[in-house]
């Protein structure tokens, strides 16, 4: 059984105590790697851990603050990133057996390169489910990811290895992708802050087929520290033909933006969620403290029906084109992942062409909300974390992983930036994240209204009660050599 364990310094608190000289980031790595050594077996976050290069990044980054010239913002703070995307000299697996591991890996994706331009450690690569496909974090290569608030419960997906790396303590720092909710998702279970900025505002290389919906995102303990790391990220990249320009300014600067005057629509379920009472009861709770700050907040709804059935037809259509990269190797693939192949396979060019008009008016639609609601205020998820092992939560009926997280997709298909902040928790200790949404480009709002929102439900403590899983089917992580 593991005993408490607490996610440590923030990556601004630790830059703050790299400046004062009064800790190393060698000595911070070094406690990163100490708990994922302890403590991982359990958690299973990490698909891959580099000591030896966390280590000699660490004293690079040491020297750098010891010369008085940090390489950026977040210089020397351990982090990890996900299995998804490309990092030279480690494999990139996507929590599948088809990858073949050897082979070149020789190239950085834009995120990759970013950091490796703006100096934090990287310590190794997180868990996510085969391709990212769905919204909790297992795959046939790595097993099971669990939560560290419950190991019992899964800690979402896809990006789960990222949140319960974040919320344990092993790694101040994660950059995550979000396709349908796969930053927000996780980082709602896990009680973190994760952020889905405008789409292209993270360039990302090689583009998934599943590109109109995907999006790139920092994941952290706090929304200072997303927009450290959204700083980072957030630059041009000529391989990603969607990417955005220059956003003009440190997004660290809104967070000292005022509020007041913030008109926000608050809709506890879109017109169409079933949510939780005890979810439904702590967003409400921060959305009316959240008036304090000065937001006028108004219960409104976009508006639209649910279009799941739309991003249904372009996910599982994006997905069919995986099966190239499976070759003869597809019949390992995880289960779930070929039922979503085969009706994505099922689709025609027609099929795929309303869906996009679909997903197009939906945007627009959105567009003109936003002319009256400066951001739309919604839960993240309208369930808690549920049990390991499960697509769906056991026994409510429900089919496929969109059907338990309606707040979080429509905002993929229109593009808009998103982020979730805790907000609560359950009466058995469970974290409840409320998600904000702004219109297309409006990041630095975005990130303002979320540190109001900390500053109305502050996190009054960052330790996560770890309780014993019911039976231990993680892996150790991998070690590279």
């Amino acid at each position: 059984m593991a005993g408490d364990l607490n996610s440590g310094p923030t990556a601004a608190e630790l830059v703050s105590a790299y400046a004062a000289g009064t800790l190393s980031p060698v000595e911070a790595t070094t406690a990163a790697l100490e708990a994922i050594q302890a403590h991982d077996t359990e958690y299973n976050a990490y698909a891959l851990v580099d000591p030896e290069s966390a280590l000699a990044g660490a004293r690079a980054a040491e020297g750098r603050w010891r010369a008085g010239a940090p390489a950026g913002p977040i210089d020397g703070v351990p982090m990890s990133i996900k299995d998804l995307f490309l990092t030279r000299g480690w494999p990139t697996l996507r929590g599948s057996r088809c990858v073949d591991p050897d082979q070149p890996w020789d190239v950085d994706s834009p995120v990759a390169a970013r950091l490796r331009e703006s100096g934090p450690v990287l310590l190794g690569k997180t868990t996510t489910p085969e391709m990212g496909w769905k919204a909790v974090c297992d795959n046939p290569l790595t097993g099971v990811t669990r939560n560290p608030w419950d190991t019992t419960r899964t800690p979402g997906g896809s990006s789960g290895g990222s949140a319960a790396a974040v919320a344990a303590g092993m790694g101040a720092l994660s950059a995550g992708t979000d396709g349908g909710g796969s930053v927000r998702i996780p980082a709602a279970f896990c009680g973190i802050v994760g952020f889905k900025p405008t789409h292209g505002r993270i360039p990302l290389y090689p583009l998934s087929s599943l590109a109109v919906l995907s999006h790139a995102g920092p994941m952290a303990q706090t929304v200072e520290d997303v927009a450290l790391l959204l700083d980072a990220l957030a630059l041009p990249d000529h391989r990603d033909p969607y990417a955005l320009g220059p956003h003009g300014g440190p997004y660290t600067e809104a967070l000292g933006r005022d509020v007041r005057g913030v008109v926000a629509a608050f809709s506890p379920d879109l017109g169409y969620a079933r949510v939780d009472p005890e979810v439904a009861a702590a967003v409400a709770a921060a959305a009316e403290a959240l008036q304090d700050t000065g937001v006028r907040v108004e219960q409104a709804d976009p508006g639209f029906p649910d279009p799941l059935a739309a991003f249904d037809v372009l996910w599982c259509a994006g997905a069919a084109k995986w099966l190239d990269a499976f070759g003869a190797d597809a019949d390992g693939i995880d289960p779930g992942l070929r039922a979503v192949i085969e009706r994505g396979l099922t689709c025609t060019a027609g099929d795929y062409l309303a869906a996009e008009a679909e997903r197009v008016a939906l945007g627009v639609r959105m567009g003109e909300f936003h002319t009256r609601h400066d951001v739309l205020i919604t839960p993240t998820v309208p369930i808690p974390a549920f049990e390991t092992g499960h697509d769906v939560p056991p026994g409510s009926g429900l089919g496929s992983w969109p059907e338990w997280t309606p707040f979080t997709y429509p905002f993929n298909m229109t593009h808009q930036p998103a982020i979730t902040v805790p907000v609560g928790f359950t009466g058995t200790g469970l974290p409840i994240g409320m998600q904000i949404v702004g219109p297309r480009h409006s990041e630095a709002l975005v990130l303002a209204v979320a540190h109001a929102v900390e500053r109305v439900r502050p996190r009054a403590d960052r330790r996560a009660p770890v309780r014993p899983s019911a039976s231990s089917t993680t892996k150790a992580p991998a070690t590279a050599r």
